[in-house]
């Protein structure tokens, strides 16, 4: 599995991986109540809301919230001299500096903990939509079982904050651009039933078309659809295969939409009645809108949120090319908007209990395909001498050091975590961090134990893979 899946075949065996979870390994209501003990000295939590701010795409450590000895571009110039093409700014943390372009954000990161020591896995040739996978379940694709994503754990396990505002929210995420079906593969709440899975908003500016029925239908035509679909539902193949869990699951998931629809917190999803001065900090993008999006839904009690930058092949965090130019849009994307979240959930009393976490599925290096110990196929044309400025930035997929932002939801104020080497390879060098450390860091904070677990296809499944993931102690206050 390590060195020999390519893209097709993941795809085939997630999808595999989903109707095994539909009809021979179908949940009971019985196996998905909870099979987690009273562990000793598991805590309430310090968090009730997650929001993610997903960098999708790739993001490079030494351009962002790692920065290196900067280097100016000269036509001619060695591709090797090269570890950030930005300059380092100084953030509010003494001797702590940032990619320029990112000031606002080094400017509230008193408030919050950077992680700069995150290793990605080994999973063979690199492939977006895998290592996403493996961030957002914890589980290395492919499984025998459809895994839940860390959202569907966290609506599963603590339910609505709000009964109204669905449990967990996916902001930004298209599913007509690029890698669809192999995104759609972890955006879900796999066995646990669909009404745990993600209520989306592809575009946060629409937001408000998300909770209401289409343009010319009326209230009593969406209450026939409403009972259309229960009958579509009796008659599809999870009617005839599903067990009456994954069918009720489903109904339910229906309901609390149409709950929504009547509530008066949907009005939290129109953003034109944002106060103007506010909006125009948020109004970036549609990623910026998104955390603007996230900002209210939090007030009204959402539980688990995720704005992502979305990830479309060549485009975005994935600089295939023009690594340099790219990141000036991208900065200034997300700069704004994530440190004005920071400080409008501070002022309003939100960020204690809501824990903000910022990541990407890998880092990137203008030289390093993977890491040094472990090399794999190279994806990316680098020439050894720059003669264009396309080829100045970082393109290839790195794994060995990645940065990460937590604030809120009981993590250390002004903390730096980890420590990646100044000169190439700038892998990490101290306190290193896995994907289960981040996700069991989460839970904790949450208050979910580590051994939840339930039972599919005789054996469990727990949060973290064998229920071994350890939190990181030393990130929480």
């Amino acid at each position: 599995m390590k060195n020999r899946w390519n893209r097709r075949e993941f795809l085939q065996k997630t999808s595999a991986a989903t109707l095994a979870a539909l009809a021979a390994s179908a949940p009971m209501p019985s196996l998905l109540s909870s099979c987690k003990s009273k562990l000793v000295g598991q805590t309430n939590g310090t968090a009730d809301t997650v929001i993610l701010l997903w960098m999708a795409g790739g993001m490079a450590h030494t351009e962002t919230f790692d920065p290196k000895r900067y280097t100016a571009f000269e036509k001619g110039m060695e591709g090797n001299r090269v570890l950030s093409t930005f300059k380092p700014i100084p953030t509010v943390l003494d001797g702590i500096n940032f990619s320029e372009g990112l000031q606002s954000i080094g400017k509230v990161m008193d408030k919050g903990t950077l992680i700069r020591s995150y290793v990605a896995a080994d999973m063979g040739h690199i492939l977006h939509s895998r290592h996403q996978y493996h961030w957002h379940t914890c589980y290395e694709p492919p499984q025998t079982v459809a895994a839940p994503h860390m959202g569907a754990w966290i609506a599963k396990e603590l339910g609505p904050k709000n009964p109204v505002i669905p449990a967990f929210i996916d902001i930004g995420q298209r599913f007509t651009v690029g890698e669809a079906e192999e995104l759609k593969a972890f955006h879900t709440a796999g066995f646990l039933g669909n009404e745990f899975g993600p209520f989306f908003i592809p575009d946060p500016s629409q937001g408000l078309e998300s909770v209401r029925p289409p343009v010319g239908m009326d209230a009593k035509r969406f209450e026939r659809r409403n009972q259309l679909y229960n009958d579509l539902i009796s008659n599809s193949p999870v009617g005839e295969f599903g067990s009456d869990y994954q069918k009720e699951s489903l109904k339910r998931s229906m309901e609390q939409a149409y709950m929504l629809l009547n509530s008066p917190e949907a009005k939290a999803f129109n953003l034109t009645t944002e106060p103007q001065e506010s909006y125009d900090i948020y109004n970036t993008g549609r990623f910026g809108l998104g955390c603007l999006l996230a900002k209210r839904l939090t007030e009204q009690g959402a539980r688990f949120i995720s704005v992502t930058t979305e990830y479309e092949p060549f485009f975005g965090w994935d600089t295939h090319e023009n690594g340099h130019t790219r990141l000036v849009e991208m900065k200034r994307q997300i700069d704004g908007p994530i440190a004005q979240l920071v400080k409008d959930l501070d002022k309003s009393g939100h960020l204690d209990r809501t824990l903000i976490v910022l990541a990407s599925e890998f880092s990137r290096d203008m030289m390093v395909e993977g890491r040094p110990e472990a090399k794999v196929q190279e994806q990316v044309k680098q020439p050894e001498i720059l003669d264009d400025i396309k080829f100045y930035g970082m393109h290839r997929h790195f794994t060995d050091g990645c940065s990460m932002l937590m604030f809120g939801g009981g993590i250390k104020k002004g903390f730096v975590y980890g420590k990646t080497a100044d000169e190439r390879p700038c892998k990490t060098i101290e306190n290193p961090v896995k994907i289960d450390g981040i996700h069991q860091t989460i839970y904790h904070a949450l208050g979910i134990p580590p051994d939840t677990q339930y039972e599919i296809e005789k054996r469990p499944f727990y949060t973290t893979p064998d229920g071994k993931g350890k939190a990181v102690m030393d990130l929480l206050a």
